[in-house]
């Protein structure tokens, strides 16, 4: 019974993970076919993305009250209508409305597969090797997913990249039908309003992001959308703190570590996930790509992101978190800078190394931020802080595909917009490590304080983590 979980479990990791990056190389496929300009692109990996990112607490907090089970084969439904109709969509909206549905079923399976292995291994070590499975399969799918959208776009279509998630979901369905189903819990509480905020806070700015430099940054649309984002984040930040059951507990950020910690985590999605989707655009425009040859140029960036998340613990062990961390967001911007180098028509051999740099630095710090979060709260919410983790960088991944892509818009010819993009990756990489080294040079007593605990141990996690 227990492999059988694991085996579910893993399953929708890798699909949900997959969706977040193999889109990427169809983007120009799905551009051409539904008449799409870059903003619209932009739309089709964000829809996905932003619902995962503001839905996630909730989805943890629906597996407390109803069941790790239940919702978790509900996300899976979910995801798998979902992806059934981006499959089959016949224009850009159907498209954005069915990603986002996409991350609607990832913010509910994912929380509860974690609790389902939590119930399903409750011997620790072998726990954690089960988690070590599950969380290896979503690097596996991450790096894999650029290469394996190409040779699915190759042979069947950009349409095959979304189909292909259906009988994947259904065999997780199947997998996960004869598990107990343990009893209903009243622990967790829905924070409505604070949800709302939430939402309307990051998909307004979001949206901003991508149709400012489309429409014009003076347009009344824009310039309501901007006071409408601003006001939002002013009520969510006011009611989280005057709430009980807070979906974001903000005593976390009491902290200086916890709070650099999802800092860097923001920082580092936002590089990646932003010059992923640049250069997919550059790759299939400028240079003329095919979607398979686009898979087959980033396999250097996305086996390396595999490679840093493997070798991540040992080098916080011998190099310790304040340097290793630091080094990896120098590595970021020595990439991003050697690329910025290059003539626009460089050949593509210069640059294996960059993108070399760029996936280590992306693979290591996921995994190495957590670590030092995770010793700042208690043991009873660690789900909840691992889940605020993920969804830091599940905005900083919409917050990089909304600003690259703007510069593509914004700056032509689009040599021009990938040498901003290069200069801002530095920019950020740089003051992002800067501010980790201060953060985390703390004496002894204050680096392990504890932040304050939530009011009511109700919040208590049934297994919540975050996704690398």
């Amino acid at each position: 019974m227990a492999r059988r979980v694991l085996c579910a479990t893993s399953i929708s990791y890798t699909i949900v993970l997959l969706d977040a990056s193999i889109v990427n190389v169809a983007l120009e496929q799905i551009g051409s076919t539904l008449r799409s300009n870059v903003a619209g692109l932009q739309w089709v990996v964000n829809a996905y993305t932003l619902s995962f990112a503001t839905l996630l607490l909730t989805g943890g907090t629906l597996g407390d009250r109803l069941g790790a089970k239940p919702v978790y084969l509900a996300g899976l439904a979910v995801f798998a209508l979902a992806s059934a109709l981006c499959g089959f969509a016949p224009n850009l909206l159907t498209l954005t409305l069915a990603r986002a549905l996409q991350g609607v079923g990832s913010a509910m399976l994912v929380p509860c597969s974690l609790a389902l292995i939590n119930r399903a291994f409750p011997d620790p070590a072998a726990k954690a090797s089960a988690v070590g499975v599950w969380m290896g399969c979503g690097g596996i799918a991450m790096a894999s997913g650029p290469l394996l959208g190409g040779i699915l776009i190759h042979w069947l279509g950009w349409r095959s990249i979304f189909v292909v998630n259906v009988p994947i979901a259904l065999a997780g369905v199947w997998l996960t039908r004869s598990v107990n189903h343990e009893a209903a819990s009243q622990r967790g509480h829905f924070d409505v309003a604070g949800q709302a905020s939430a939402i309307v806070a990051l998909g307004t700015l979001i949206a901003v992001l991508i149709e400012g430099p489309t429409l014009g940054w003076r347009m009344p649309l824009i310039a309501s959308g901007a006071c409408v984002s601003c006001a939002a984040w002013i009520a969510f930040f006011v009611i989280e703190k005057r709430r009980a059951h807070p979906m974001l507990p903000l005593s976390f950020f009491t902290n200086p570590l916890f709070s650099a910690s999802t800092t860097v985590s923001m920082a580092s999605a936002l590089v990646f996930y932003g010059l992923l989707f640049i250069f997919s655009i550059g790759y299939q425009t400028m240079h003329g790509y095919s979607p398979l040859e686009t898979g087959l140029a980033f396999l250097p960036m996305t086996a390396m992101v595999a490679a840093g998340g493997l070798t991540s613990n040992r080098i916080v062990k011998l190099c310790g978190p304040r340097a290793a961390m630091c080094a990896a967001f120098t590595l970021y911007a020595a990439g991003s800078l050697t690329m910025l180098a290059a003539p626009p028509a460089a050949p593509y051999w210069l640059a294996i190394a960059p993108m070399l740099a760029i996936g280590l630095a992306a693979g290591f710090i996921s995994p190495a931020a957590t670590s030092p979060a995770m010793g700042t709260v208690d043991t009873h919410h660690a789900g909840v802080a691992a889940a605020v983790l993920n969804s830091a960088r599940q905005s900083g991944a919409a917050l990089g595909v909304a600003i690259f892509g703007g510069f593509i818009t914004a700056v032509q010819p689009f040599a021009s917009a990938l040498r901003v993009a290069l200069a801002t990756a530095a920019v950020v990489a740089l003051m992002t490590a800067l501010l980790w080294w201060i953060a985390s040079d703390t004496p002894p007593g204050r680096a392990k304080r504890r932040a304050k605990p939530l009011p009511s141990p109700r919040l208590r996690s049934s297994g919540r983590s975050e996704v690398r």
